[in-house]
């Protein structure tokens, strides 16, 4: 298990994390969701180790992880940026981790080679930057870390590679627990790939919980009210209906249609409607994109800059 304790983490007078708290389950596909500043690729350069926090706790299943040999070696850490590998070859790369990661596969390094065509001994800087990652992928794999951290999995990829890195880390975490977590902007892929999400905003946690009750706890809703007995149109304030208690993240209305966004099972919020006796009520599931998108919205940013 990976649990982050209140955990404060500065560059000078920044905050980077401020007090997170975080926990995330063996054998999960955890997904780090946030804006370009929120916090997520410090959060995974703490858990790697090469961050010390500030304050609070990081730890991998109950132990400290700064200055830890025996738990980072259950960690492998994929960082966004691949450059610092550009003089090594794929066959040196292998033998360069192979000597720090005692669980390291030959047999699944090869498989894993050959299943995407790299070369062993051409110079990664003369890679693509799919192939690049692919080839770092393939080395994380073959370590057989516990805990595999990945810093925008799948930039650089073109769609095939993209379906390839997919089913190697699926096939990882099905053969043997893996609990992975990745770092994204591309919150399709997230969707496609992780089981639960974490959305950070400004160093803090928005929310953190399974991605199915995500998606199934925010709708947008769209209805039209009865018009009073004199003929005219029945208003409603935003103010009104939150008072009323509805949690609404989104709120305009265009003639005489209501567009709202708002939290809530599908039950409750037609139990909420019903006595006000809609003439339409529609009620729409969101993406992920759209929920990430409207959550934003409600801690200042504009929505329609965001889609």
């Amino acid at each position: 298990m990976i649990e982050l304790k209140n955990v404060v983490k500065k560059f000078d007078t920044y905050n980077a994390l401020d007090g997170v708290d975080l926990k995330i389950e063996k054998g999960t596909a955890f997904g780090l969701l946030g804006s370009n500043g929120a916090g997520k690729s410090t959060i995974l350069r703490l858990l790697s180790g090469i961050y010390k926090h500030d304050s609070g706790d990081v730890l991998i299943d109950g132990e400290s992880v700064y200055d830890n040999v025996s738990t980072k070696q259950k960690v492998f850490f994929i960082n966004d940026e691949t450059v610092q590998f550009g003089n090594y070859t794929l066959q040196a790369l292998k033998e360069y981790y192979k000597s720090y990661y005692m669980n390291f596969s030959d047999e699944m390094f090869e498989e894993l080679r050959q299943r995407v065509n790299l070369p062993l001994n051409k110079k990664i800087n003369t890679f693509s930057k799919g192939m690049k990652r692919q080839a770092i992928v393939i080395i994380g794999l073959a370590c057989r870390t516990d805990y595999l951290l990945l810093d925008e999995a799948f930039d650089g990829l073109d769609p095939t590679m993209r379906i390839i890195v997919k089913h190697m880390l699926v096939d990882a975490m099905l053969d043997r627990q893996l609990t992975t977590v990745i770092s994204s902007h591309n919150l399709k892929e997230i969707n496609e790939v992780c089981d639960t999400a974490a959305l950070l905003h400004n160093g803090k946690i928005v929310f953190s919980r399974e991605i199915d009750s995500v998606t199934t706890s925010v709708h947008k809703i769209q209805v039209v009210f009865p018009k009073n007995d004199d003929g005219t149109a029945k208003e409603y304030t935003r103010e009104q209906l939150s008072a009323e208690g509805l949690d609404i993240l989104h709120f305009e209305k265009n003639q005489s249609i209501y567009y709202i966004i708002a939290k809530g099972e599908m039950q409750e919020l037609e139990k909420f409607f019903a006595p006000k006796n809609p003439v339409v009520l529609e009620l729409i599931p969101l993406s992920l994109e759209e929920i990430f998108i409207y959550e934003l919205e409600v801690l200042g940013y504009d929505s329609n800059e965001l889609k």
